[in-house]
């Protein structure tokens, strides 16, 4: 720090004071991504987002976009000065690495990966509602609620609560004698997770208040970055919950996520809780990335020493978000084996 203040400058003052107007020539400029690996950001991390689908992220495999990687942290200008100006003259020179952009329809728009039949859906403030069957036997119903990953922006269409993924879990559990519910939660950056958690407190609320929903059996089940919201009920399970799920789960905050309060640690939790846990269900991606695989192993490995109750389901050539990208028979018998076990457990 001491290098940085007496080689830095005072920020030009201008720059607070006279407008930019944009005329749109810079959509034609070629742009360089410069990723200081040490802060946990690299050409994978970001090819996997441009494969999830969201677009914001897929306008980054444009083929005027190249990327390099630093194995530095975020000031490269002070750590790594030689490297540095190396890539800024590759930069100029126009390489750097392309990404690969999912050809067709952006994955998250795909159909669920095995065929559900559509179920009556009733829609409750945060919470969807899929109902099973009228022949079924006659409610109340176990509930199984399907919180889903994120950060997602939050002016993503459709909406998670109407995405083929998640309306497809919901039916296929309503098909199985369950309501299947999907929770719609603000987890729109880094900082959202607190909000988030009210908003999945909430969607319980209403589901377990339901006349249709047994209140007594109900299962959660979190997807990708909203496995950091587990903790919450791993650190104090309510009697109700029957089984908890998470499948390719965030379970710690990833490199650069420091903003994301202690609370949200489901790894500490685990450890922490003294608790009798309901059981814990794990669906892991053989091909998950490396950052988030870690905290998965970390997870196993806490729950192995606490002796917590926790049931395994490894996808060996499986990556993050599975079901959209890899509708292979491996990936429809996880998901059967996953729905299987939670709807066992509901009704045990």
């Amino acid at each position: 720090m001491q290098l940085l203040s007496r080689l830095s400058g005072p920020h030009p003052q201008r720059t607070l004071t006279q407008p930019l107007r944009l005329s749109g020539a810079a959509a034609a400029v070629p742009t360089s991504g410069i990723l200081c690996t040490a802060g946990g950001v690299t050409v994978e991390v970001v090819q996997a987002l441009v494969r999830s689908g969201p677009p914001q992220f897929r306008k980054l495999a444009d083929p005027q976009v190249g990327f390099f990687e630093l194995a530095t942290g975020h000031w490269p200008m002070l750590s790594s000065p030689d490297e540095l100006a190396e890539v800024l003259l590759r930069a100029a020179a126009g390489e750097g690495r392309r990404l690969a952009v999912p050809e067709g329809e952006p994955p998250f728009l795909r159909p669920f990966l095995t065929e559900v039949p559509e179920r009556p859906r009733v829609r409750n403030g945060r919470v969807d509602v899929h109902l099973p069957k009228p022949e079924e036997p006659r409610g109340p119903w176990p509930a199984v609620l399907f919180v889903h990953g994120g950060p997602l922006p939050p002016d993503l269409i459709p909406a998670p609560r109407d995405s083929p993924l998640y309306v497809g879990y919901a039916r296929y559990a309503a098909s199985m004698g369950a309501v299947g519910a999907v929770a719609e939660h603000r987890l729109h950056g880094i900082t959202d997770y607190a909000r988030s958690a009210d908003d999945v407190t909430e969607a319980i609320e209403l589901l377990r208040a339901d006349p249709r929903v047994d209140p007594e059996r109900v299962a959660l089940w979190f997807f990708s970055g909203a496995g950091l919201l587990a903790a919450d009920w791993i650190a104090a399970p309510p009697g109700w919950l029957r089984c908890l799920t998470l499948t390719y789960p965030v379970l710690a905050p990833l490199p650069g996520w420091g903003a994301v309060a202690p609370r949200f640690r489901p790894t500490s939790a685990l450890r922490a809780s003294g608790r009798t846990l309901p059981p814990l269900l794990l669906t892991r991606a053989g091909l998950e990335t490396a950052h988030i695989a870690a905290t998965v192993e970390e997870f196993v490995t806490a729950a192995e020493e606490t002796k917590a109750p926790i049931e395994i389901i490894d996808v060996p050539h499986g990556v993050h978000g599975f079901e959209i990208h890899d509708p292979t028979d491996e990936s429809r018998k996880a998901v059967a084996r996953a729905m299987r076990t939670v709807l066992a457990h509901l009704r045990s």
